[in-house]
């Protein structure tokens, strides 16, 4: 597998997905008590550590074999990760300035970058 690869079918792992995920909501509390270092070591440290140590050490090819890793490989590209990162950059702006419905909608946006595929998928 090449680490283009294990950059891509490590984010469906289990444990990336459960850090990134729970870190990310945790990781809105301080921000919204404006105690930014706070929330990036919350928010991002150990989403940087389980990622390097996934990409390192996991077997990810039965991910890369697996229907959600077949639809990844079509669907999550640069461009939707760009997406899914600015989903949450709106609901840490939200948490910021304490306007709760950007909340909300940062995870609509996150979510629609996940499901762009099943949304609207590529006819070949």
């Amino acid at each position: 597998m090449t680490a283009q690869e294990r950059a891509l079918y490590h984010q469906i792992h289990p444990l990336k997905l459960f850090t990134d995920w729970s870190t990310g909501v945790v990781a809105l509390y301080p921000l919204w008590q404006h105690d930014l270092i706070t929330a990036i070591i919350i928010g991002i440290v150990p989403s940087v550590v389980v990622s390097l140590m996934l990409v390192r050490f996991a077997n990810l090819e039965k991910y890369k074999e697996s229907r959600f890793g077949k639809y990844i490989s079509r669907y999550m590209t640069r461009t939707i990760e760009m997406i899914r990162f600015a989903g949450y950059a709106i609901m840490a702006i939200g948490a910021w300035f304490h306007t709760i419905w950007l909340i909300p909608l940062g995870l609509l946006v996150i979510l629609l970058g996940w499901f762009r595929g099943v949304i609207f998928p590529i006819r070949l």
